[in-house]
């Protein structure tokens, strides 16, 4: 007779029989109830292991907070910048706005999401497509192409400039607000369609729309400095002013970074990417006009190799990884053997790095700075991480990375190109390959 599909009595009462066998199980069952998992689980070793000391190390300031918000992205990519004008400038815990590049965001979403609409007008409202593109079109997660096209577009402002906002740094209720009326934009722009309006005036529509949005994120965020004066005190106590700065006046002058020059190079080791073949995402994008999501895939050594050539420059490293996994928030450790999850249930969790991206299990979640790397006859053990949780998160706000942790959840790096061996600068020109919207690489860095 073929096995029964249901839970029966007899299947209950022979798991239960299994699980007494072992008396050691009471005081694991016990200790997990009484302090959780993660504490009985915790490997001392790995913790004494995970020191914050680092034989490449950048000079950076006090840790920033993306505080209830998923802005990590744009986080480290200004905390690149803050470090580079820092240097140069002599000035101390410096900020550039947060909020600044958040504003436009926003509203470029808003505009990429109605454009897609209108893309997509004849396509099935029950399509997956349609689906996934009303699924989340104003969250708070990005991509280093997409703050690149917010950069190269906008500029950048210091933080006092545009501060932050009770909404920018608790954007819940403002992405819900927003995503509320964009909803009802695309079955108004779809319903017209179906009446008999044109593309112009679709587009003629979208305009308006727009219009809302922009006044609905000036409520929530505030109006966008088109000229401000910059103003700094210096570590050696002099005064220096410039007045009346555009916002790309101001990241010309004082970033100076071509932000052309650097490239996302990932590892993606599943069976549909080979390495040193260049991708891009379906819909996955804030600018339209800007430069598209494009990302290298390269072998999990290169990608170290390419990191650990940039930090010896003295030049962090942008990187995305999935934060949550192995994770120690109050030690500051990201370490890969770091919870004994296998020995307390009995059981291993056999996953590699490419099946759990097939099967959903890791993604890209949270985007850092990479500000130090130890090295150990040139080969890294560990890397110093500049998180954007505040300075009560970890080590005042500074991470440790293991190396075996880089290895399975460290999935993408930006460095300039100048770093990249002549093969992969040639694979870089090649056409890249389309994916679809839902595939793992399509996830964004928005882990608050």
């Amino acid at each position: 007779m073929p096995l029964k599909g249901n839970i029966d009595t007899q299947m209950i009462d022979r798991f239960n029989k299994d699980y007494l066998k072992n008396q050691s199980r009471q005081v694991i069952k016990n200790s997990i109830i009484k302090n959780g998992l993660k504490a009985t689980t915790l490997n001392a070793n790995a913790v004494r292991n995970m020191q914050h000391t680092f034989s490449e190390e950048i000079k950076t300031g006090k840790a920033t907070s993306q505080k209830s918000s998923g802005r990590c992205w744009m986080f480290a990519g200004l905390n690149v910048f803050r470090q580079k004008i820092s240097e140069e400038l002599n000035i101390k815990d410096f900020e550039l706005s947060q909020v600044y590049p958040m504003f436009w965001d926003k509203l470029e979403k808003s505009n990429y999401f109605l454009e897609n609409i209108i893309a997509t007008v004849d396509e099935d409202i029950y399509s997956r497509l349609l689906m996934w593109l009303l699924a989340d079109p104003i969250q708070d997660g990005g991509q280093w192409d997409m703050f690149a096209n917010l950069i190269t577009k906008y500029g950048v402002v210091p933080q006092y400039a545009m501060p932050e906002t009770f909404h920018s740094s608790s954007s819940y209720i403002m992405n819900r607000a927003i995503t509320l009326k964009l909803r009802e934009y695309a079955s108004t722009l779809r319903q017209k369609h179906k009446d008999g309006s044109s593309l112009v005036d679709l587009k003629s529509m979208k305009m308006d729309m727009l219009n809302e949005i922009y006044r609905m994120l000036v409520y929530f965020l505030g109006e966008p400095p088109t000229i401000f004066d910059f103003e700094y005190r210096n570590e050696d106590k002099e005064f220096h002013f410039e007045r009346n700065l555009t916002p790309q006046e101001y990241f010309k002058k004082y970033v100076k970074l071509d932000l052309d020059n650097f490239v996302s190079v990932i590892n993606a080791p599943t069976a549909d990417k080979p390495f040193n073949q260049t991708f891009t995402v379906q819909y996955l994008g804030n600018v339209i006009g800007g430069k598209d999501i494009l990302y290298l895939n390269v072998e999990n050594d290169i990608l170290k190799q390419l990191a650990v050539a940039q930090l010896k420059d003295k030049k962090p490293v942008w990187f995305g990884c999935d934060v949550g996994k192995m994770l120690d928030t109050e030690n500051g450790i990201m370490e890969k053997d770091l919870y004994d999850y296998e020995t307390a249930f009995e059981t291993a969790f056999a996953l590699d790095k490419a099946a759990r991206l097939d099967y959903r299990e890791s993604l890209l979640t949270h985007a850092m700075v990479f500000t130090g790397v130890n090295l150990v006859d040139d080969k890294p053990n560990r890397w110093k991480v500049e998180n954007s949780w505040s300075d009560k998160s970890g080590k005042e706000g500074y991470y440790v990375m293991g190396d075996s942790w880089f290895d399975e959840y460290n999935y993408q790096i930006v460095i300039e190109k100048s770093y990249l061996p002549d093969e992969l600068k040639q694979a870089l020109e090649q056409p890249p390959v389309v994916l679809p919207p839902w595939d793992p690489m399509g996830s964004l860095a928005m882990m608050q």
